[in-house]
């Protein structure tokens, strides 16, 4: 059977995107599924997330996208999660952009390199960087679900609309099959009212295409990429481990 294949994406940085797309992942494959992750950040966060030395790397997320003979399968590391496969990412891969510029197909260039490794996963991420350019339209053209990390915060659903607009066209034009599972509430702050009035807004625009999970605020899962960790090893115990595991659950049973 072929791997839900997820895009994780919203334009807006600092939303909890890479943390969700490492955690979720983490928290997915300790309840057996196998799961990859695709960084298409070229910040490298989920990777250094998860243990990767990103200035090391001999190939990488870049060569994928620019080398018609590279493969995702030839650049997957293993990270110390069981279950849990990394393609990592660095710096290099702000140049993929320019160079595929005249490639035909570029749109693709993702697609075309997983030559069958999603029938060797239950879930494959893909991490997209805060924009709307050729990578995530590579993600967006790969996927067959899109997640939306959404602050709790009074500017977060500004461009919203434009996401959404932006995954219709992609739809449209370079992907029958994409679709909106939903959006993911981040950063959650009990102690708020702002928190629970920005969710209402969320629930009253998207209905049930929001996940019931909050991920709360937690000083653990800030801590957790230092030590190129998920948080359940890290910290098992905290809310933000027991938010990780809720959602992944969620996400289960929304398959």
């Amino acid at each position: 059977m072929s791997a839900r294949i997820i895009a994780l994406t919203n334009q807006k940085g600092g939303c909890g995107k890479t943390t969700t797309a490492v955690n979720l992942s983490a928290a997915l494959a300790s309840m057996g599924q196998r799961v990859l992750l695709l960084d298409m950040d070229p910040q490298g966060n989920a990777s250094i997330h998860l243990g990767i030395g990103i200035y090391d790397l001999t190939a990488s997320m870049y060569d994928v996208l620019v080398d018609q003979d590279k493969m995702i399968r030839d650049v997957i590391h293993k990270t110390p999660v069981e279950n849990l496969n990394i393609v990592p990412s660095n710096i290099e891969l702000s140049g993929a952009e320019l160079e595929l510029v005249n490639v035909i197909g570029r749109e693709s260039a993702l697609k075309d390199s997983m030559d069958g490794v999603e029938n060797e996963y239950d879930f494959i991420f893909i991490d997209c960087p805060p924009s709307l350019g050729l990578l995530t339209l590579n993600a967006l053209t790969t996927s067959t679900e899109v997640m939306v990390p959404v602050q709790t915060e009074y500017f977060a659903l500004e461009g919203m609309k434009k996401l959404l607009k932006s995954v219709e066209v992609v739809k449209r034009r370079l992907n029958h099959s994409l679709e909106v599972t939903g959006l993911i509430p981040t950063m959650y702050d009990v102690r708020t009212n702002l928190s629970d009035a920005i969710i209402g807004k969320m629930i009253e625009h998207f209905g049930d295409k929001v996940f019931k999970t909050k991920i709360r605020k937690n000083i653990r899962l800030a801590e957790a990429p230092s030590f190129g960790i998920p948080i359940e090893v890290y910290s098992p115990n905290s809310h933000g481990a027991h938010d990780y595991h809720h959602l992944a659950k969620e996400v289960l049973h929304h398959g």
